[in-house]
């Protein structure tokens, strides 16, 4: 199989990744509702938003898979088993924030759309998701984490940017905040555990400074890989950044409107002002 994971590697001490942003709807998916529906849950045309990303030395790690085949944002034991047809022999989540996303469908695979539209029309065997993991889940992360590790080796520090986009308003499914409409951005670090404050507000004022609305953790705070690798303690500092797309593009159509180019040089003056940043320098 056809590697589901792009990589590019940089000299920077900052990493950027895009998790939900993939096209290649593998053959072995056979959704039940149409492309047109399952593309509304991808975070269409981030990668063209960061494309700069390489060119400045900035490492780049983007997942071709679609987030409604298997989301590499989610830890591997948030698994909804009444997907499958057989018995799951491996360690299943017990939190019960994560178990809501969980119940509305939102895990590792996905059950349901933001809208509440069924994915499938069958059951899933254990072995395909174990495949998927295999195929997407492991590829990625090993991506990533050894992105970060030789960005924090090479220079003593790391910032790890993930790189998500956002609807207008949030759909019935998608959070614990149905029908809330987003701010231009959403910077999180869940709560200051994934990433210096200081860091974080570095990315919120410059944000500001374009003239942007921007949230700080809400009603997105950073999900599993910002969790897995962030550890300001360590100066392993993993922020996620919520676009929204209302921004840069038709919700409608997918279509990029006249706003992405802009969009695209404010993402890129940040980068940069990220570039020219010690965290270990911030108080």
């Amino acid at each position: 199989m056809p590697s589901l994971v792009r990589s590019i590697p940089g000299n920077a001490p900052l990493v950027l990744d895009s998790p939900h942003s993939g096209v290649q709807y593998p053959a072995d998916f056979r959704p039940a509702c149409d492309l047109a529906t399952l593309r509304r849950a991808e975070d269409t045309h981030v990668e063209k938003l960061y494309d700069f990303a390489p060119s400045l030395g900035v490492a780049w790690i983007e997942a071709l898979f679609p987030r409604s085949y298997l989301d590499a944002n989610r830890n591997t034991t948030e698994l909804d088993v009444d997907l499958l047809q057989d018995a799951w022999d491996g360690e299943l989540a017990t939190d019960p924030v994560v178990l809501s996303k969980v119940r509305l469908g939102k895990g590792l695979v996905w059950r349901f759309t933001d809208d509440g539209v069924p994915i499938y029309d069958r059951k899933l065997t254990a072995a395909e998701v174990r495949a998927r993991i295999a195929n997407c889940w492991q590829p990625y992360h090993e991506a990533v984490s050894q992105a970060i590790e030789k960005a924090h080796a090479t220079h003593g520090y790391s910032i790890h940017l993930n790189c998500h986009s956002m609807p207008s308003v949030a759909a019935a499914n998608a959070t614990e905040f149905p029908g809330l409409a987003h701010a231009d951005f959403v910077i999180g670090d869940r709560d200051g555990s994934t990433a210096s404050p200081a860091l974080s507000q570095v990315l919120v004022e410059t944000l500001r400074g374009f003239g942007y609305d921007v949230a700080y953790n809400h009603p997105y705070k950073g999900v599993e890989l910002v969790r897995r690798y962030g550890d300001p303690a360590t100066s392993r500092h993993g922020i996620q950044v919520e676009v929204n797309r209302k921004l840069y593009m038709d919700e409608a159509t997918l279509e990029p409107h006249a706003g992405f180019a802009p969009l695209r040089a404010h993402l890129q003056q940040l980068v940069r002002k990220l570039l020219a940043t010690d965290p270990r320098t911030l108080s």
